[in-house]
């Protein structure tokens, strides 16, 4: 799961499971197409939630190889 914000809530975040993540768009603002059909506005760039998907999926096949 990743932490976004959406935007104009800076302070409240929310998790993710960005296994539904379709797609992600700037247009100007960041537009996360989920596979459910559902569409939120967030203010991190394109770029900090590809970022943020890698680091979590690296963290995960980290702690699989952990416990091998």
């Amino acid at each position: 799961m990743i932490t976004l914000h959406r935007l104009g809530h800076s302070d409240e975040p929310f998790l993710l499971n960005s296994d539904l993540i379709v797609t992600v768009e700037a247009c100007p603002d960041t537009h996360v197409a989920l596979a459910t059909g559902n569409k939120i506005v967030v203010s991190e760039s394109p770029e900090q939630i590809a970022d943020a998907v890698r680091e979590w999926r690296a963290s995960i096949r980290l702690a699989g190889l952990r416990t091998v």
